[in-house]
C-alpha cells in the first residue's frame, strides 16, 4: 500500500513545525560539543519521533513504569539523541544540561541508550539488529500476559492491550537476527508491533547500494506482515502527514505487524552534509550548523535553546499521560474487582515474588540412579511450570533434545493458526531454527516485565545467540538460556557439535552464571537459584546420563547456591583437591576412590557455577580449595581459566583440542579423561 497525501496533520500547529526544528538543532549541538557522535539521524527522525510521542504513543512520563503503557525501542540506537531529545521534551527526568553532556563521563545520555540507566529508555541498544529483534519479543509477552489476566476481553478493551512502536534503520534491516526475529513475528501474527524504518540509503561506508539493494518491502510482505510505503516529499523532507496517517492504519491493524517503510535523507536540512556519509557519524561543524540553522528559521547564534512558549508545548504531553493513565486506572480497577485472584497473581509478578513454598514442585532424584542433566532440567522445567503460571519458553526447533517442552503447556501460537494444539497464550514457544532471534526474544520478554522465559539449543550454538546473551548481561534481566549437549559426550555428531572453548567463552561474559551442574539434584538445586536469584544464566547440560550422587554420604546440594562445594572429603587433611563440573564430576569422584587407595587423602569439589563461587568470601573459597594441597581441575574443555583455581602448580586435565566422531566413552578414554590419567598426573605431581 502506498501513502502519499499531502494534507496536514490534524491539531498539528506552528509550535509543533518550531519543536522539531529545534529537536534538530539539538542534535547537532549536543554532538559538535561533545565533538563525536550520530548528528544525521536524529536530524532526520526528529519530526518522526516528535509526532510518536505526542500524538501516538501511550505513556506518562510522570511513571515510567507504567503497566498500561506502550514500549517505544530505539532499535538504532546510535541515534540516540532521537530518543534523549524527545525524553527530555516529554519530561521523563531528561533536562537541557543532560543534553549538553551528551557522551561524557556519568550522564544520564550516554553514547548508546542504556536500560536501567535512564528513564524511558525500555531496552539497551546499538549492536544494529538488537531493537528488532528484541521487540518481538515485547510483543509476544504483551500477548501471553493478556492470556494470564484478561484472555476473554474483547480486543482493545482489555487494561492489558498496548503496542510496541520501533524506530530502526538500514543497518537494522541488513542484520540477520533481524530477519530471524521478523520471521517468526509475521508467523505469530503480532498485531501489536509498529515498526518505522527509516530507509535513508545511509551508512559509514557511504549509501547503502553498495551491499543492501533487496526490496525490503517485499521481503515484510513475504514474512506475512501488512507493509506500507511512504515516500519522501520532493524537498527530501519527511512527508508527515503521510507518515501520520501510516500509523494510524498501523494501529488499526490487528492481525499482522506492520512495517513503515519511511523514505528520509540524513542530515536534513544540512546545506552540504544532508545525504552524505560524514553526518552520519561525524559532527557537522560550526559552518553548516550555522547554515542549517538559518534554513530551519532559527538564530544561528544561539545553542541549545529552547524558547519558553516551545518548551510549554511540548511539556503538555504530560498532562496528555496524566490523562490517559488516569482513565486506564479507572478500567484497571473494574478490572480488579471483576478478578481478584487475577489481580493477587499481577501484584506477585509485578513485586517479582514468588509464591510461598514454591520450592517444594522441585522433583527430588533418587540416588543410584543414572539420567542426563538435560533430562533432568526438563523434569525440573515442568515442576516450576505447575507453581510459576509466569514460566514458559522454548527451544530453537530442538525441544525433543533440549528437554524443553511443558507438559500440556500448549504452542505459542496465533489464533489463526491452524497447526494442532496451538493457542495464542501457550506456553511452549516454537523458536525456530533461529538461535540469535531466541535470545533476542527471550530478553524482549524479560524486558516486558512480568513473566520468566527460556529457551533451548545446542551448547556449540551457543555461538549464535552470544550477542543477545551479552546484552543480557548487561541490562541484568532474568533472561534463561539452556545449551543441552555441552561436550565431547554428544559423541558421534563429531567437532561440529561438541563444544571444546564455549564454557570459557561464556564465562567471560561478566555478570552472567554459566551453570554445569553434575547430576539431576545439582540441576533441580540450579533452577530453584537461577529463579530465586532473578538474573541472567545459562546451562550447560549433559546429553548422556550421569549417576545420581547419594547426598547422604556426599556434600549437601544446598552448596550450589556458593557456585563451588565440598561434595566429598578427604579420609584426613586433603593433600589434593579435585575441583570439576558437569560429566567431569563422576570421573573426580572415581579417581578419589583410586587415589584415597594409594594413600593420597584426596577431596572432590563440584563446582557448578565459578561465576557464583568468586562472588564468595576469600576464607570461603580458601575452605574449599585449600591452596596448602594439589589442586587439580577435571572438564572436557579447553584450559582457558582454570589456572586461577588451581595455581602455578596445579594439575589442569582439559580439551585443547576438538573432538572427533566416535562413541562418547570411546572419546573420553581416547582423550584422557580416565581415572589413570588422573592417578598418574598426581602421583607424578606428588612425587
Amino acid at each position: 500500500m502506498s501513502i502519499n497525501t499531502t494534507s496536514k496533520i490534524a491539531g498539528w500547529t506552528e509550535l509543533d513545525d518550531r519543536a522539531v526544528a529545534h529537536a534538530r538543532a539539538l542534535a547537532m549541538d549536543a554532538v559538535q560539543k561533545v565533538g563525536n557522535g550520530h548528528p544525521g539521524t536524529a536530524m532526520a527522525l526528529a519530526p518522526v519521533a516528535y509526532n510518536l510521542f505526542q500524538r501516538h504513543l501511550v505513556h506518562d512520563p510522570a511513571d515510567p513504569h507504567w503497566l498500561g503503557r506502550d514500549r517505544f525501542i530505539l532499535s538504532c540506537g546510535h541515534s540516540s539523541l532521537t530518543l534523549y531529545t524527545q525524553l527530555f521534551f516529554s519530561g521523563y527526568g531528561l533536562e537541557m544540561s543532560d543534553l549538553q553532556a551528551f557522551r561524557t563521563w556519568d550522564s544520564l545520555t550516554p553514547g548508546h541508550p542504556e536500560f536501567g540507566h535512564t528513564a524511558g529508555v525500555e531496552m539497551t541498544t546499538g549492536p544494529l539488529g538488537a531493537g528488532v529483534a528484541t521487540s518481538v519479543g515485547f510483543a509476544m509477552a504483551a500477548r501471553y500476559e493478556r492470556g494470564l489476566f484478561d484472555p476473554t476481553a474483547a480486543l482493545g478493551t482489555s487494561p492489558f492491550d498496548h503496542s510496541i512502536w520501533v524506530i530502526c534503520s538500514d543497518g537494522d534491516l541488513q542484520e540477520g537476527v533481524s530477519g530471524e526475529a521478523s520471521s517468526l513475528a509475521g508467523t505469530q501474527a503480532l498485531g501489536n508491533l509498529n515498526i518505522i524504518y527509516d530507509d535513508n540509503r545511509i551508512s559509514i561506508e557511504g549509501d547503502t547500494h553498495v551491499s543492501f539493494t533487496e526490496d525490503v518491502a517485499a521481503r515484510y510482505r513475504a514474512y506475512g506482515w501488512h507493509v506500507q510505503d511512504v515516500p519522501a516529499r520532493s524537498d527530501g523532507n519527511i512527508d508527515l502527514a503521510a507518515l501520520d496517517a501510516a500509523m494510524i492504519a498501523a494501529k488499526a491493524e490487528t492481525t499482522k505487524p506492520s512495517l513503515i517503510r519511511m523514505h528520509s535523507v540524513i542530515a536534513w536540512p544540512a546545506p552540504k552534509l544532508r545525504g552524505t556519509a560524514k553526518s552520519h557519524g561525524s559532527a557537522l561543524g560550526d559552518e553548516e550548523i550555522a547554515a542549517t540553522k538559518k534554513e530551519l528559521g532559527l538564530n544561528p547564534e544561539e545553542k541549545f535553546a529552547m524558547p519558553e512558549d516551545i518548551f510549554a508545548h511540548v511539556r503538555s504531553v504530560k498532562e496528555r499521560g496524566a490523562t490517559a493513565h488516569k482513565n486506564w486506572n479507572e478500567k484497571f480497577e473494574q478490572w480488579k474487582k471483576s478478578n481478584p485472584d487475577k489481580a493477587v497473581l499481577l501484584d506477585r509478578l509485578v513485586k517479582r515474588e514468588l509464591p510461598a513454598g514454591w520450592e517444594k514442585s522441585l522433583p527430588v532424584f533418587e540416588a543410584g540412579k543414572e539420567i542426563a542433566t538435560r533430562s533432568a532440567s526438563g523434569l525440573v522445567i515442568n515442576g516450576i511450570a505447575k507453581v510459576l503460571p509466569e514460566f514458559w519458553g522454548g527451544s530453537s526447533d530442538l525441544a525433543d533434545s533440549n528437554m524443553t517442552t511443558i507438559e500440556e503447556g500448549k504452542s505459542f501460537l496465533p489464533a489463526s493458526s491452524e497447526m494442532k494444539n496451538a493457542d495464542p497464550y501457550g506456553r511452549i514457544i516454537h523458536f525456530g531454527i533461529r538461535e540469535h532471534a531466541m535470545g533476542s526474544i527471550i530478553n524482549g520478554i524479560s524486558l516486558h516485565g512480568l513473566t520468566r522465559s527460556f529457551g533451548g539449543t545446542f551448547a556449540v550454538f551457543s555461538d549464535y545467540m552470544r550477542p543477545a546473551v551479552r546484552l543480557a548481561a548487561i541490562m541484568d534481566i532474568a533472561s534463561t538460556f539452556i545449551w543441552t549437549h555441552d561436550s565431547i559426550g554428544v559423541g558421534e555428531d563429531g567437532p561440529t557439535h561438541q563444544p571444546i572453548e564455549h564454557f570459557a567463552a561464556l564465562r567471560a561474559i561478566p555478570n552472567f552464571a554459566v551453570l554445569r551442574p553434575a547430576d539431576a539434584n545439582e540441576v533441580a538445586e540450579a533452577w530453584k537459584c537461577v529463579i530465586k536469584r532473578n538474573k541472567p544464566a545459562g546451562f550447560l547440560l549433559s546429553r548422556q546420563n550421569l549417576r545420581i550422587v547419594d547426598r547422604a554420604t556426599h556434600g549437601d546440594v544446598a552448596g550450589v547456591n556458593k557456585g563451588a562445594y565440598i561434595l566429598k572429603e578427604a579420609s584426613s587433611t586433603p593433600r589434593v583437591v579435585i575441583i570439576a563440573t558437569g560429566s567431569e564430576v563422576p570421573l573426580a569422584l572415581d579417581s578419589q576412590i583410586a587415589l584415597e587407595a594409594k594413600g593420597i587423602s584426596t577431596r572432590v569439589v563440584s563446582a557448578p557455577c565459578l561465576d557464583w563461587f568468586n562472588e564468595q568470601s576469600d576464607t570461603y573459597r580458601e575452605s574449599v580449595l585449600p591452596k596448602s594441597a594439589l589442586r587439580v581441575s577435571i572438564e572436557a574443555g579447553i584450559s582457558l581459566g582454570w589456572r586461577e583455581y588451581v595455581g602455578d602448580s596445579g594439575i589442569i586435565i582439559a580439551l585443547d583440542h576438538y573432538g572427533a566422531s566416535a562413541a562418547a566413552p570411546k572419546l573420553f578414554s581416547e582423550f584422557g579423561f580416565t581415572v589413570d590419567r588422573v592417578v598418574g598426573d598426581v602421583t607424578k605431581a606428588l612425587a
